[in-house]
């Protein structure tokens, strides 16, 4: 986590907002007139700029956004993040989260907090921290024949109609183990804290430099989670006599026939996220994993 005062060249800043989310309109609005009112230029993304009537607002589609803007403000929730995130990686704009519900993972700063915050944002009180990304390929002998960027999440799985996978996984060249199972979840630091983490895989910290394996439903107990070095290579390949399916952020998904390789490896891409001063990932956790429950009712019984 890195602090910096210099904001003076977010001149130009993007909204985008959740489609059809409830009361996304006037969140917009206010956003776009107080950014507009500290002498900053205003672009609007094409689809969330149908939530709006303000036609003073210029708008483009997300890969113009990309290339003009340097400041992206998502409004809506991790989910909305998550997409806007991988579109948006490889031109390494910044982004900031405002969140319409319950406070998110990503999306860390809450509507009703909304204007006070990016103040002191804009007046340089912000803190910055990268978080990196996934990339997969997959090979279906030699030829390529998909390949995607994931920010939480890359899962190799069984079909709906099919029982268990077994998968070889393989890391830097080196055999690691024959796993039958559900699948297999590759996350990275961020994406601890989501599926991940219902399987059993541990939370790991924003800045960590790894990738976490961990398996869905195992046949053996003994195969558990597993954290490998962000720099590693990993290799899962469909044995024979089994068809799969991997999706990337639950968003991007495509089936997986028997020897298909997945190759895996951390993109040369990263986000930088930037959040007010005084955030911290800790407080995040106790109010989403509701860990700040415990100490109330300790003090109730001294």
């Amino acid at each position: 986590m890195s602090h910096t005062k210099a904001t003076s060249h977010f001149q130009t800043v993007a909204i985008i907002g959740k489609h059809g989310a409830s009361g996304i309109h006037e969140t917009l609005l206010e956003l776009a007139d107080f950014l507009q009112s500290i002498g900053r230029t205003v672009i609007v993304e094409s689809n969330t700029a149908k939530e709006l009537t303000d036609q003073r607002l210029t708008s483009f589609d997300l890969e113009e956004i990309c290339r003009r803007a340097d400041l992206a403000i998502v409004v809506g929730g991790d989910g909305t993040m998550l997409g806007i995130a991988r579109q948006l990686a490889s031109f390494k704009v910044p982004l900031i989260g405002v969140n319409l519900g319950r406070l998110g993972f990503m999306t860390d700063i809450p509507k009703e907090r909304m204007l006070p915050l990016l103040q002191d944002i804009f007046e340089g009180q912000l803190a910055s921290e990268k978080r990196s990304l996934l990339e997969g390929v997959i090979l279906r002998g030699e030829q390529t024949i998909f390949k995607a960027l994931a920010f939480n999440d890359i899962v190799v799985s069984r079909t709906a109609a099919a029982g268990m996978v077994e998968l070889r996984v393989e890391v830097d060249g080196h055999f690691m183990y024959n796993q039958r199972s559900d699948g297999l979840i590759l996350s990275t630091p961020t994406g601890s804290t989501a599926y991940a983490l219902s399987a059993g895989g541990p939370i790991l910290h924003p800045e960590l430099d790894g990738i976490v394996l961990v398996p869905i439903a195992p046949h053996s107990l003994s195969n558990r989670p597993i954290v490998l070095s962000g720099s590693c290579e990993i290799v899962i390949q469909l044995a024979s006599g089994y068809e799969g399916s991997i999706n990337f952020d639950m968003q991007s998904i495509t089936n997986l026939q028997q020897h298909d390789r997945v190759i895996v490896r951390r993109s040369e891409h990263a986000i930088t996220f930037l959040h007010p001063v005084g955030w911290s990932y800790y407080d995040t956790l106790r109010e989403k994993l509701h860990w700040n429950e415990y100490p109330s009712v300790l003090g109730q019984l001294k």
